[in-house]
């Protein structure tokens, strides 16, 4: 697919506005293209279509039919089951159309909507920050167990500090998340190792600083998580 991606803070705090542009279905087996999981849920729109990529747990490559162009509005952990009123859960690994959500005519006449914007990313946003104004408010226990897995605290001292057991934790982290705290911890860790690897700081450096074992350690968690060595993943 084509590398045209670019993304922006949103005024919906947390969350982050992104485009790609139109491009060639990705066949290959590079990195070009590639959604690595990251905890979090996104809103899309391409023409025609309003959709919802639920959390993930290992990469995503688009398919046919997927050329774009996209336009994304990123939740961060935690955020969008309340905007959406369905546990994170149930959409684990899935990208589903939002009309499977909500009523089919509403969907349809904001897709149309955002279809004829001019800027479909800001009104893409714009219907972001309405169902956010429309939703419950976020569970600050749920925004406390985020910023824990991703500062790099272990699920039991997480579970200690929200005050719950470690059952409670791990049922509240599938509805919020879409999987439990040790699945969540590992995949904010793996964004945490790619963000320093790809500042420049080397691989041994990277994974003693973000809690691997060693670069090997590093290398198997990237293996698995990304489907790609940690070599093709960064690039050169």
């Amino acid at each position: 697919m084509s590398t045209d991606y670019a993304e922006r803070a949103s005024r919906l705090p947390g969350a982050v506005v992104w485009t790609k542009g139109a491009g060639a279905d990705s066949g290959g087996g590079g990195a070009d293209g590639l959604v690595l999981p990251d905890g979090c849920m996104d809103l899309l729109w391409t023409e025609g279509r309003l959709l919802v990529a639920g959390p993930d747990t290992r990469a995503f490559r688009p398919g046919p039919g997927q050329r774009g162009p996209w336009a994304g509005v990123r939740l961060r952990p935690g955020a969008a089951p309340a905007l959406l009123g369905v546990p994170a859960h149930e959409l684990r690994d899935r990208r589903v159309d939002l009309a499977d959500l909500r009523p089919a005519a509403e969907v349809r006449r904001l897709t149309e909507r955002i279809d004829a914007a001019a800027d479909p990313a800001a009104a893409l946003e714009r219907l972001a920050l309405r169902l956010a104004a429309e939703a419950p408010p976020e569970d600050p226990l749920v925004r406390a167990v985020a910023r824990a897995l991703a500062a790099g605290h272990g699920v039991a001292a997480t579970a200690e500090a929200v005050g719950l057991g470690a059952r409670q934790l791990h049922r509240r982290s599938l509805a919020a998340f879409g999987y439990g705290p040790k699945t969540l911890a590992r995949i904010l860790r793996l964004q945490r190792a790619l963000g320093l690897a790809r500042a420049g700081v080397p691989l041994a450096d990277t994974a003693a600083r973000t809690g691997y074992a060693d670069q090997s350690h590093l290398a198997r968690e990237v293996r698995e998580l990304a489907g790609l060595p940690v070599t093709v993943l960064l690039g050169p």
